[in-house]
């Protein structure tokens, strides 16, 4: 990437960009010391003296909660006049109404003010041990030239502009000049195909795409701006297509090509921000849908952004001098909220990871936190149940000390799992959270921590609702004491009109005939809701089909379920398609079984 050229000379005074002393979790407790040391503005909520009595005043005196902490913690252009307007049953949500603002100086331009050298992004490259760290202003910089280099294109506010790229400081830049200029970003997995690619950007009216000509992940080139090429074939509305250099192989260039690493360096260093209405669309990000399609859902400015910086902070025990390794690639929405605009809200140090746990060897994760001494690292189950199978080797191989926080997101973590992650990655001194949340919530809703000093973390639970945040259950059904997960799906039926069809995953060590399961659901269910309501089928699986993000693609299941396995939809964002071929040879099974009696 061209722009890297004439800042080489930096990398020595970021290198020297001094951080705080490492402290174990024994010293540095949750929420320890003062109130107000913890929080500030509790000195505005009388009557809190702990992490409970804050959190029973973000649920209970919303407006003051949230109208002190989006007053301080963000930095306004016009001053909003109304904290929140929020009716879930009338479907409507608005934070901070009447305010303007712009993400990307909150994010860069009021910490370069006050710290220009500080580190902000630590890209750690696909090949090992060649890190790049990008400082506040430097990051500002890049971001203003391709805020300028978009508007020359023709990109405006409100406009969609398609980001298909790898972990890189380009790919943050890009988010970010968009936020600076209004326009909305949607990034999209570089690992996804043309066809996926496409569906996006005509969903999306995209006529700008941002890429690069190949990608590294693994040790495996990937051709992204091949991949592009392919998907504008599909996409007539599309303009433009800017191509950064991530390797040195040259790639064919079209009329709508853009050669991006010269267009920044013709422009200058200073971009003015567009002031953003708290309800404007900052980005459009899809997810897995229930149609077969994926669905684009949309998170604002204002809101969006302070929830990210707060969970950030208070989930991790985040602290000034920190390095955050948040290893998720951006393209999905952990990506966004804590390698980028949680850690970068909160003038943060954080790790944009190119490669994957295995390259070139499994120990490549603990050794980079040793390297980088990251203190928070935040990974998702399925890669620490990886990194179980090759022992604890690769993990003692390295110094792992400068760990505070250990962090779990994506998916449910099995107790085997979380015990390894807790007690051989993390030495039992790292906390560990769990964090449940979704793509639509933008930041993590349920974890362990925040909490009061001492309060227990216990493995596999989310356990406490963070601030603002009030659990309620919609669905309250029984679950059979030997399933670990369930799937229920409807089909047409010819009395009923619609019947139950059960999906079932067995808990670990469980041993029980799928007649005898079925018996006792159907008892279960007949007396505690109707017999109408008794599954006609239950069919016992040992993996259920999910999205990389952990979400049971149930529409799938439906497909199946109704004998229409050719019709699948789009599976772009499926974890593991042999689970799917799994259900379909157990579901033929089952039929015929049924057929046979």
């Amino acid at each position: 990437m061209a722009w890297l050229l004439p800042r080489r000379c930096c990398l020595k005074v970021c290198s020297q960009t001094t951080r705080g002393p490492f402290l174990s979790s024994i010293v540095r407790a949750w929420s320890s010391g003062p109130l107000t040391a913890y929080m500030p503005e509790a000195v505005s909520f009388p009557g809190s003296r702990n992490h409970q009595g804050l959190y029973r005043m973000s649920v209970e005196q919303v407006d003051t909660f949230w109208g002190t902490l989006g007053r301080n913690r963000l930095t306004w252009i016009s001053p909003f006049h109304s904290v929140q307007d929020c009716n879930l049953e009338q479907g409507r949500v608005a934070w901070f109404l009447g305010g303007q603002l712009n993400v990307a100086v909150n994010c860069l331009d009021r910490h370069v003010h006050r710290a220009p050298n500080k580190v902000a992004l630590i890209w750690e490259k696909d090949e090992p041990g060649k890190e790049v760290q990008i400082t506040y202003r430097e990051l500002l910089e890049l971001t203003c030239r391709l805020g300028n280099t978009l508007k020359r294109q023709g990109v405006k506010k409100g406009d969609r502009v398609t980001i298909y790229m790898p972990p890189c400081p380009l790919a943050v830049a890009s988010m970010l000049a968009c936020a600076r200029i209004g326009a909305i970003h949607m990034l999209v997995f570089a690992g996804f195909s043309a066809e996926a690619l496409a569906d996006r950007i005509q969903d999306a009216q995209s006529e700008t795409v941002i890429t690069v000509n190949q990608g590294l992940r693994g040790g495996r080139v990937t051709e992204l701006k091949q991949t592009v090429d392919q998907a504008v074939k599909w996409c007539p509305k599309v303009k433009r297509v800017l191509v950064s250099m991530r390797t040195e192989q040259k790639v064919p260039m079209s009329d709508l090509d853009v050669p991006l690493d010269e267009e920044i360096m013709k422009e200058d260093v200073c971009c003015e921000p567009v002031a953003m209405d708290s309800e404007d669309l900052l980005f459009l990000l899809y997810t897995s849908g229930s149609t077969g399609k994926p669905k684009g859902l949309v998170h604002s400015q204002a809101g969006y952004l302070l929830y990210a910086a707060l969970t950030h902070k208070y989930v991790f025990d985040y602290h000034d001098g920190d390095v955050f390794g948040c290893v998720a690639d951006i393209g999905w929405i952990t990506g966004h909220s804590y390698v980028v605009y949680g850690p970068l809200c909160n003038g943060g140090t954080t790790v944009l990871f190119e490669s994957t746990p295995l390259y070139p060897d499994p120990g490549r994760y603990w050794e980079t936190v040793e390297r980088l001494q990251i203190n928070q690292f935040y990974g998702a189950p399925t890669a620490i149940r990886l990194l179980l199978r090759y022992g604890d080797k690769w993990v003692k191989k390295y110094d792992r000390s400068s760990l505070k926080i250990l962090g779990s997101v994506g998916e449910p973590i099995n107790t085997e799992a979380w015990e390894w992650y807790f007690n051989v990655v993390g030495e039992a001194r790292c906390p560990v959270v769990d964090t449940w949340w979704q793509t639509e919530t933008g930041g993590i809703c349920i974890s362990p921590r925040p909490s009061d000093p001492g309060d227990e973390i216990r493995p596999g639970l989310a356990m406490r609702p963070f601030f603002g945040i009030s659990p309620c259950l919609l669905d309250d059904k029984n679950q059979h004491a030997a399933v670990a997960e369930s799937a229920v799906i409807g089909y047409p039926h010819n009395i009923k009109g619609e019947g139950v069809y059960v999906f079932l995953v067995l808990k670990k060590g469980i041993y029980i005939s799928r007649e005898t399961l079925t018996a006792d659901l159907q008892e279960l269910i007949s007396k505690k809701i109707a017999k109408y309501a008794a599954p006609e089928y239950v069919q016992i699986t040992s993996r259920l089909p999910k999205t990389r993000s952990g979400k049971i693609m149930r529409r799938v299941l439906k497909k199946i379920v109704e004998n229409k396995a050719h019709q699948l939809g789009d599976l772009t964002t499926l974890e593991d398609y042999e689970a799917v071929q799994k259900i379909i040879e157990e579901h033929k099974c089952l039929l015929q079984g049924e057929q046979g009696q």
